[in-house]
């Protein structure tokens, strides 16, 4: 039986009057924070598996074990910094703006450090030095984006206006994308090859780039909402755990958010072979970059009237199915040119887009949700299970991509792969993720219980419990 939505905290919970109305800047600070996040995860994401592959001359299943391993680290990780952060107190500039902001230096220099490639080393020394940066580089990454995720729910607790939050961060990590993959490929393949000084040169620009952007995270956004109540971790432990097991909208949130990362994940790791070696044009990469990022900007204005009128659930989920569809009929027609290939990926890419611009609206409701069940403000915590399963994803992911291109032969020493390889990674790029999203959406549509109404309800319970307050 679910239970009725009532806030047992409520009372506890303090909104700073002296602060600005939200606005334009909390959007475009909440912009700047994933797009200085992105700049840096997409880079690493597309990219680093063939530069380890390719420059530093690691097997493809070596290079899957690291991203596996690393990413469980990350993982916990991920728990470990949410429990100690919700167990601090909020200060003048709030709970988490102040996290992003000092833990973005040591994350961007981690993150340059993984592209500076020592000619003449041994392989076990290249692959040693893989090991280390990446797996430092992915733990300063939990150390600003589980702050930084976590920040939606304090700057406001009006639904609308964390659709919108959600919205923006989609938007940054859109641009980032588009600047990352388009300019991307241009800067780090010549001649159709991975160079590495190209590398180091697009780690550096992109890092200076992702600087600037967590300043004007810090700089632009606001902690409205404050809960000067902070428990130590071992008192609320217990209940953390016990509302977790019972808070079904997370727990369906992180099945399908764990899904779409696998899928995604695998999906930007084979892409780089697919264009590269199948249809021998890596420039493509920064159409395919383009169009990603062109998709989000159609579908942006789409999603408010649309989430108005349907709700989040549906909006998703009608946009997950369109996807799966569009990457099954890729599949079933592999003959396709690159210029075609791209058209109808544009159409599956402008499908998940709604999906991605609505995500985080999610988290927040789901935040919402676990207060109701166990009277704990713990969005911290939360936000790290969430981002738990994403790295779990990704973890998985990355292991599949490495095992996956490793198991359809793929050669880096040869100039040309066998067509076994070939069709092995087109289907890689194409029934994979059909699947993968088919599941997803029978995930949200017959298992996640917060649809139009009952996000509504939600919503009109809080402000009636928080009207009936005493002044």
């Amino acid at each position: 039986m679910e239970p009725q939505f009532g806030l047992k905290t409520a009372e506890k919970l303090i909104v700073r009057e002296e602060t600005r109305k939200f606005g334009i800047r909390d959007k475009l600070g909440y912009l700047f924070g994933d797009f200085g996040n992105d700049f840096f995860f997409i880079l690493v994401s597309s990219f680093l598996m063939v530069y380890y592959t390719d420059i530093f001359g690691m097997s493809a299943a070596l290079v899957g074990g690291l991203f596996l391993i690393a990413r469980l680290w990350d993982a916990v990780a991920d728990v470990t910094w949410g429990r100690f952060i919700d167990t601090r107190k909020p200060g003048n500039q709030g709970k988490f703006r102040p996290w992003v902001l000092r833990m973005s230096f040591p994350l961007v220099a981690t993150g340059v450090l993984m592209f500076i490639h020592l000619p003449g080393m041994s392989t076990g020394f290249y692959e040693a030095y893989a090991f280390v940066t990446y797996i430092l580089w992915g733990t300063f990454y939990s150390t600003v984006n589980i702050p930084y995720g976590s920040m939606a729910s304090v700057i406001t607790n009006d639904p609308v206006e964390r659709t919108s939050l959600s919205t923006f961060r989609t938007l940054g990590a859109s641009l980032a994308g588009l600047i990352i993959n388009v300019a991307g490929p241009l800067i780090i393949f010549v001649d159709n090859q991975a160079n590495a000084n190209r590398f180091l040169l697009a780690a550096v620009i992109f890092g200076i780039l992702s600087l600037s952007c967590y300043m004007a995270c810090y700089r632009l956004s606001v902690e409205r909402i404050v809960d000067p109540d902070v428990q130590g971790d071992k008192a609320n432990l217990a209940r953390t755990l016990k509302g977790l097991i019972r808070n079904k909208p997370l727990v369906v949130i992180l099945a399908a958010s764990l899904s779409f990362m696998i899928c995604f994940m695998l999906v930007g790791a084979v892409n780089v072979y697919l264009f590269k070696n199948v249809f021998h044009s890596a420039a493509a990469l920064s159409l395919v970059g383009f169009l990603q990022a062109a998709t989000v900007f159609v579908a942006m204005p789409l999603v408010k009237p649309l989430v108005s009128k349907f709700g989040k659930k549906e909006t998703a989920s009608a946009g997950i199915l369109l996807a799966a569809a569009v990457y099954a009929v890729m599949y079933a027609m592999p003959g396709l040119s690159v210029q075609a290939f791209i058209a109808l990926l544009a159409v599956a890419m402008f499908g998940y887009a709604f999906f991605n611009l609505v995500i985080w609206a999610f988290v927040t409701d789901v935040i919402d949700y676990h207060e109701f069940l166990t009277g704990l403000r713990e969005d911290g915590t939360i936000y790290s299970i969430y981002s738990f399963a994403r790295k779990v994803g990704q973890a998985i992911a990355g292991g599949l991509g490495g095992f996956a291109i490793a198991a359809v032969g793929y050669d880096a020493k040869l100039n040309v792969q066998s067509p076994a390889t070939l069709h092995g990674i087109y289907t890689l790029s194409t029934l994979v993720p059909a699947v993968i999203l088919s599941a997803i959406f029978l995930i949200v549509v017959f298992l996640y219980p917060l649809n139009k109404t009952r996000t509504l309800q939600l919503a009109a319970d809080l402000k009636k419990k928080k009207e009936a307050l005493p002044k």
